[in-house]
């Protein structure tokens, strides 16, 4: 998804896409979360949320603020009814019916300095609950599916963009100029993953033991030992990435504005 209201689905395994057959709006669109192979949901610019019942086929906007443009950047769904999205000067929405409704949340960091950072995007723990990236080095944290959240510290004073949890808790940000950080002690103590490189993360994935990031400048770099090391995975070329998603076969499809860039082994 991207620009224009682009939405591209696949059904075989990523060997080719093709643009879902309605798409409601033409705003810039950030985020996608499916509870299961036909119930997901969509957010982006101008507060819009979309939701689909087919698979991605057919799209219904569910929100859509257009006297402000307050964008959001990330949207979970723990099941079809409960879920939620954030976004612009800590935007939080939650909703515990699909959608229909949603709910306006405060943050209220005890630090009220904090309270209008940016929330960049959002992955689960391992026990039930959610993360949220954002400004600043800080990670949030909610058991309670969004209405209310911890805050932690990185120590790093940029935007983290993105994140993952591994199977056995360990947890994995990244963010501006190469900066990736790992914590194996849920968010107390963190230590830096030198990479070599400068160019900012934009997505962390996992899949079985591997875990892969990439970024800007055409950076990929991957890890075998848990995110302890990272080695630097040869670019075609410097196709700034926006997201790894692994397939079944073992490969993992990288993404950029302009769609597909390569498979890598």
């Amino acid at each position: 998804m991207g620009d224009n209201g682009t939405i591209l689905l696949s059904d075989n395994h990523g060997s080719s896409f093709q643009q879902a057959q309605w798409v409601p709006v033409s705003s810039t669109l950030t985020g996608v979360s499916f509870a299961d192979v036909k119930h997901g949901w969509a957010v982006g610019h101008w507060g819009v949320i979309l939701a689909t019942t087919d698979g991605g086929e057919q799209w219904q906007i569910q929100r859509l603020a257009l006297t402000e443009d307050r964008p959001l950047f990330a949207v979970h769904f723990f099941d079809i009814k409960q879920g939620l999205a954030v976004g612009l000067w800590s935007l939080v929405l939650t909703t515990q019916d699909g959608g229909k409704t949603w709910t306006d949340q405060k943050t209220s960091p005890v630090d009220k300095t904090l309270s209008d950072l940016n929330l960049l995007s959002l992955f689960p723990d391992t026990k039930g609950g959610v993360y949220a990236t954002s400004e600043r080095g800080r990670l949030l944290h909610s058991k309670d599916a969004g209405r209310s959240w911890d805050y932690f510290n990185t120590g790093y004073e940029g935007s983290l963009w993105c994140g993952t949890q591994l199977s056995d808790g360990t947890l994995l940000v990244g963010g501006q100029r190469g900066t990736l950080l790992r914590s194996e002690d849920n968010g107390q103590r963190w230590v830096r993953i030198p990479l070599g490189k400068k160019s900012s993360i934009t997505s962390i994935t996992v899949n079985g033991p591997e875990v892969i990031a990439v970024g800007l400048d055409g950076l990929q770099v991957k890890s075998l030992d848990g995110g302890r090391t990272f080695q630097n995975v040869a670019a075609q070329n410097r196709e700034s990435l926006t997201a790894a998603l692994a397939t079944e076969d073992g490969k993992w499809l990288l993404f950029s504005r302009h769609g597909i860039v390569h498979q890598v082994e």
